[in-house]
This record gives structure tokens, C-alpha cells and sequence, in this order.
């Protein structure tokens, strides 16, 4: 197996542990916060925010390329009818389910097996886009 893929499972695994850690896999409390009735993943949100952030904007000044290879590309910042689109689903079925794709997988983790039922929801919401819209 190649370092980058270890390197990206590892991080799967931290990232999915924060999330369960943040009780991101709890559709009640992502509900709860989505009903602006308690903050607490707004925190989580905001830390994860400047994770990227500094991930993103500021490791790159101070070296010149990844540590496992590959180079730094410039982002480009696209907004269409079909990014608005896909914005409106994703916070439709989130607003439904209480879970987004990460934290349905999490919510597995932790034992919440009907969220198997949101998970092929979204396969095939992503099969359909892929087979139809693309």
C-alpha cells in the first residue's frame, strides 16, 4: 500500500472519530442545532474551519511541496446553477436525516444502523445525478 493511502486512511479515521467525538453522528443533536436550539456543533464546525483554513492558506507559504509528493494547486472558485443545486439537496437530505455523508458513516460506527438507510439514499442520489445529469 502506498504512503498516501495509509497517510489518507489514518485521516479518515480521525476525522470520523471527531465527528462521532463531536457528537456529529447523533442525527437528534445535528437536528437540535439545525432547530438553532443548541450550538454545540457550531464549535466543532468552527474548529474544523480553521483547521482547513490554515491548512489550506497558510501551510503552503512556508513549504514548497506536500510532504507525500504531488505539488500545491491554485483552487478554482466555480458557482453555478448546478453547485446551487447540489447545495439545496445536500441541505435538504441533511435537514431529513439529521446526518451529512461523513457523519452517516461516523453514526454507523457508533451503532446507528438505520442510518444505512440514509447512506444508500445517498448512493443513489448519486447514481441518479451521475447517470442522468452528467
Amino acid at each position: 500500500m502506498k504512503q498516501q493511502n495509509i497517510v489518507l486512511f489514518l485521516g479518515g479515521i480521525i476525522f470520523g472519530f471527531g465527528l462521532a467525538y463531536g457528537n456529529m453522528s447523533k442525527p437528534e443533536i445535528v437536528l437540535s442545532f439545525l432547530e438553532r436550539t443548541d450550538f454545540g456543533l457550531a464549535v466543532l464546525m468552527a474548529a474544523a474551519f480553521a483547521f482547513a483554513f490554515v491548512a489550506i492558506n497558510i501551510v503552503p507559504r512556508f513549504i514548497d511541496k506536500p510532504l507525500l509528493g504531488g505539488e500545491f494547486k491554485r483552487r478554482e472558485r466555480t458557482l453555478s446553477k448546478n453547485t446551487i443545486i447540489g447545495a439545496i439537496v445536500f441541505g435538504v437530505g441533511w435537514g431529513i436525516s439529521g446526518l451529512c455523508p461523513g457523519a452517516a458513516i461516523s453514526s454507523v460506527g457508533v451503532g446507528n444502523l438505520p442510518a444505512l438507510a440514509g447512506i444508500a439514499a445517498m448512493f443513489l442520489g448519486a447514481y441518479v445525478m451521475g447517470r442522468y445529469f452528467s
